[in-house]
């Protein structure tokens, strides 16, 4: 390891969806050949889990039962040998307080990177695009409150448009024109209403718009987690 750095071993709870874990995956790695170069990867335990399954519980509301599955996903791999977690979506980190209840190691939250890295440019008040789960419900703008700043979400037809667009087609690996445009009509929404940034709040949001869809800088929570993962890998 380079100057005798040791680098952690990191566990991703993915799958939720895998589009997006495999995202997590290429940027960790990534991160690692810049930091140390040659040909330095990041050392990583994934176990992906099938997301028809939890895609399920969460429709049917049993909130429960899903972080009683994913809180064991999680000791397994501690179990394997990772020193910390990383939960590769947003919108199940409202089940986040009882997956971390059984672990003796740090689950990194993802909303806490979130906020570091809004806050780090000087912002305070940001729009929030996502599932509806995210949306709508308080586990998520609340932990971004804690850390002072404001948060902004679209009105309902919006939000109900981008939670469809993230089901019916992102998880699906399907990318379509009228899709961005219509999502970079939300974020110049937002905007309008003082977001002075707007936080992609859904792991799969990036695969669909970048900082060219927007007037104001864009919060890609994947890239952001992997990037904390991987300061704590090397910390």
């Amino acid at each position: 390891m380079s100057g005798g750095q040791r680098l952690r071993t990191i566990g991703l709870l993915g799958g939720m969806s895998w589009e997006s874990t495999a995202h997590y995956y290429r940027h960790m790695n990534e991160l690692v050949r810049q930091r140390l170069g040659g040909l330095h990867s990041a050392r990583l335990l994934l176990y992906s889990v099938d997301f028809h399954d939890i895609e399920r519980l969460q429709h049917e509301g049993r909130w429960e039962e899903a972080g009683r599955y994913l809180a064991g996903v999680a000791q397994s791999l501690e179990q394997a040998g990772a020193e910390a977690l990383v939960l590769c979506t947003n919108s199940m980190h409202k089940v986040a307080p009882v997956i971390d209840a059984g672990l003796t190691i740090p689950l990194l939250h993802i909303a806490d990177a979130t906020a570091d890295a809004v806050r780090a440019q000087g912002l305070n008040k940001v729009g929030l695009l996502g599932t509806r789960f995210t949306m709508e419900q308080e586990f998520y703008c609340a932990r971004l409150e804690t850390h002072g700043l404001e948060v902004l979400v679209p009105g309902a037809s919006d939000r109900q448009e981008i939670d469809r667009v993230i089901f019916e087609e992102l998880c699906r690996g399907v990318i379509r024109p009228q899709s961005r445009a219509a999502y970079r009509d939300i974020i110049a929404g937002l905007a309008a209403r003082g977001a002075q940034g707007v936080i992609l709040g859904c792991t799969e949001i990036a695969l669909l718009v970048a900082a060219a869809d927007a007037e104001v800088p864009l919060f890609d929570t994947t890239a952001i987690h992997a990037a904390s993962a991987i300061d704590f890998a090397l910390s």
